[in-house]
């Protein structure tokens, strides 16, 4: 069995400044999403070495948690870009184009999104992650939410946000509705569109 391991940043640790500091982002993927990494591991090598059906039970839960860890955050890296406001890349920019279309047939407009994904992702008790999912058998957009670790298996992920207070808490404090404004400065709408048309396709 091939070990997981933990993807690089496709920009720097500061390129999402001012809305992601710094000192979140290392915490973020060198601590935690490489603690996931190490625990998947651990879990499914054992999992192998495992001769009976309550064992393999028992390693499920750590299977499903750190994996799903694993995989959310390989995917919330790729969902953010340096923003565009800042004069750095792209991030927080939504074109023309088949995502846009999308989003203005669901829910009106991007304002209307961004309202009503954060109300939905702040509402979330306790850990979890806010998600713009599209409905493989709709074709349609929805906002819906995990928890915990939890991937998201009944939509294809199209933007995903980690609401775990590891991901805010050293910059906004217990103030979710703050980081869920200035996170859509730093989305990634390039590839939430690549991930749109790709996931039109999708039966998941």
């Amino acid at each position: 069995m091939s070990q997981h391991t933990l993807p690089d940043l496709p920009y720097a640790y500061d390129a999402l400044e001012p809305f992601i500091s710094r000192q979140i982002m290392e915490l973020h993927h060198k601590k935690h999403h490489q603690t996931y990494v190490t625990a998947l591991n651990a879990a499914e090598a054992n999992y192998v070495k495992t001769s009976t059906p309550k064992e393999r039970i028992a390693l499920q839960a750590a299977i499903k948690f750190n994996g799903g860890g694993h995989i959310n955050h390989s995917l919330f890296w790729k969902n953010l870009a340096p923003a565009a406001s800042e004069g750095k890349g792209n991030g927080g920019a939504l074109k023309d184009g088949p995502l846009k279309k999308a989003i203005d047939e669901a829910f009106g407009s991007l304002d209307a999104l961004k309202k009503e994904f954060n109300a939905t992702t702040a509402a979330i008790q306790g850990s979890g992650w806010g998600w713009l999912g599209l409905n493989p058998k709709t074709k349609r957009l929805e906002i819906t939410t995990t928890a915990n670790q939890d991937p998201l298996l009944t939509h294809v992920p199209i933007i995903g946000v980690d609401i775990w207070e590891h991901a805010f808490y050293l910059q906004y404090l217990n103030v979710k509705v703050d980081y869920l404004n200035a996170i859509w400065s730093v989305i990634n709408f390039d590839e939430a569109e690549k991930r749109y048309t790709d996931g039109l396709s999708s039966k998941l």
